[in-house]
């Protein structure tokens, strides 16, 4: 390696990021490759931790942070995730060692050395040799004045979470949740399957999709909005028991509870119905908040909730009587639109009786649920795709999860018979967007068994679980208002600033 004249460095500049230029130019001189090397630790930060062995050989990766320079000897930290280990340079014991000095915080590091205690207590590694493995180039934010900026937390997640512990934390649960969830359904039997995310005509959710052109076939085709039609294509096909962890997408509104990419689950099980699978979400979402959090009381204070089973079970019809009096569904639709507007609610004029109960549902009833309840029985023109109850046809055998106050979970007796299918699709059907999905009709026509099916948003689940206060904290890359080249003031995403003045979408 090359000897360095250190009086060549140039002085040092009061712009950080030109100094970390200099510093760069400097170790590359001396022969540390500033964005080459690879390097095999001995283990993690936490396995070295907890085998650490006195006197121990060891070699170990991470960031280098907490830098603390004493002159003639320096400390600092190497952090990797959540995990931590200090790390010990001096003069007479530390290869090229005012070459070492010239590292900055955020820099890639891999040391060699042994281990040993401080009379601190604090296990340390005392490092003999080093390899630079990647320069930072830019200064990471302090913790308490850089990422208090929203728009930069989201925008530049990965700051967030080199800052933030709190961040990866919650985003290590999102994984184990979704591991979990995973678990959860091949331990009994289901398959996972993976079905188009691209399709000549969208399905499934009464939703206004993305709209593509594929060149090849100079067609054009939407982005899914629910996987729902696909997967019961593989009823028909002799699957019994299926799920899919998805990715869906739906072109509509952005608020603290809805993205317009988002994760879902949806399961199906032949021979079931609406009961079997409220029962299979009760215990999936039970099963997961207790291996991943090792408790079913969530929350604390104000925020708190209990998942303890069994979960009430209500019909929306019941809930709209207790909030808007016995006799509502018998009230004229004047007359109903007049005390919905006494609830505070805007009611458009020409609206049903049927769309003013709903909006009522959303907007006062459904985000005050805080506990898990089931709602059932729904509208038999909310949902399309459910069979309706023997009792009374203008119902659907249908459950809502609503947690927190969010629908977290629908499930339903599927609807297997393609006459009565297709009559329900073509009323939905409208000049802008037929709904109609011949194909799908035509599978049904070869016989789908009788069926439960459900889906899950996981994003609204994890925010349940972990009490996050808006899906963008949930998500890791949420989708945001494009900047534009001509900014003002803080430059600030307009959309996260109103996001709390919007009424949920």
């Amino acid at each position: 390696m090359n000897k360095l004249d250190l009086n060549s460095v140039p002085a040092a500049s009061s712009d950080d990021s030109q100094q970390r230029l200099i510093n760069m130019k400097a170790l590359k001189a001396a022969g540390y490759q500033p964005f080459g090397a690879s390097f095999a630790p001995t283990g993690s930060l936490g396995e070295i931790r907890g085998h650490f062995q006195e006197g121990g050989a060891v070699r170990a990766a991470g960031r280098m942070m907490a830098i603390r320079d004493m002159g003639k000897s320096l400390f600092a930290d190497l952090r990797s995730g959540n995990e931590r280990f200090q790390i010990f340079a001096g003069k007479s014991q530390t290869k090229d060692y005012e070459l070492f000095k010239m590292l900055d915080t955020g820099d890639h590091l891999g040391v060699e050395g042994e281990l040993f205690t401080t009379r601190a207590g604090e296990k340390t590694v005392r490092v003999h040799k080093w390899t630079l493995l990647a320069k930072a180039l830019k200064p990471l934010p302090e913790k308490w004045h850089g990422l208090r900026d929203v728009e930069i937390r989201y925008r530049q997640r990965y700051l967030d979470l080199i800052a933030n512990k709190e961040v990866r934390e919650l985003f290590d649960l999102r994984f184990r949740i979704i591991r979990e969830i995973r678990n959860f359904f091949w331990e009994r039997g289901f398959i996972e399957v993976e079905t188009p995310m691209m399709q000549p005509q969208p399905g499934g959710a009464m939703a206004r999709p993305f709209k593509t052109h594929y060149t090849a076939l100079n067609a054009d085709m939407y982005l899914r909005i629910a996987p729902e039609l696909f997967l019961k294509r593989l009823l028909v096909g002799g699957f019994e028991k299926i799920f899919e962890l998805n990715r869906n997408f739906r072109n509509e509104g952005l608020s603290r509870n809805h993205n317009p990419e988002f994760t879902m689950l949806e399961a199906y099980q032949a021979y079931s119905d609406r009961k079997g699978m409220q029962a299979i979400v009760q215990d999936l979402v039970c099963a997961v908040a207790q291996k991943v959090l090792g408790t079913l009381q969530i929350g604390s204070g104000e925020r708190s909730l209990s998942l303890v089973p069994p979960w009430p079970e209500k019909t929306y019809r019941e809930l709209i009587s207790e909030k808007m009096g016995s006799n509502w569904y018998d009230l004229p639709v004047e007359v109903a639109k007049a005390k919905a507007v006494q609830c505070g609610l805007v009611i458009d004029p020409s609206w049903n009786h049927a769309q003013i109960t709903h909006e009522i549902y959303e907007k006062t009833i459904e985000r005050n649920l805080i506990n898990p309840v089931f709602v059932t029985r729904l509208p038999r023109e909310l949902v399309p795709l459910a069979k309706v109850c023997d009792d009374n046809p203008s119902e659907v055998d249908v459950f809502e999860l609503v947690i927190d106050g969010k629908e977290i979970a629908p499930g339903y007796s599927e609807l297997n018979d393609p006459i009565e299918q297709r009559a329900r699709l073509q009323d939905q059907s409208g000049e802008d967007m037929p709904r109609t999905d011949d194909d799908f009709v035509l599978a049904l026509e070869h016989g789908m068994p009788p069926a439960g099916g459900m889906g899950m948003g996981i994003d609204r689940l994890i925010m349940v679980l972990t009490r996050a206060e808006a899906i963008r904290d949930v998500i890791l890359f949420p989708q945001l208002k494009q900047k534009t080249d001509q900014v003002c003031g803080d430059d600030k995403d307009q959309s996260l600033e109103n996001d709390a003045q919007k009424p949920d979408q």
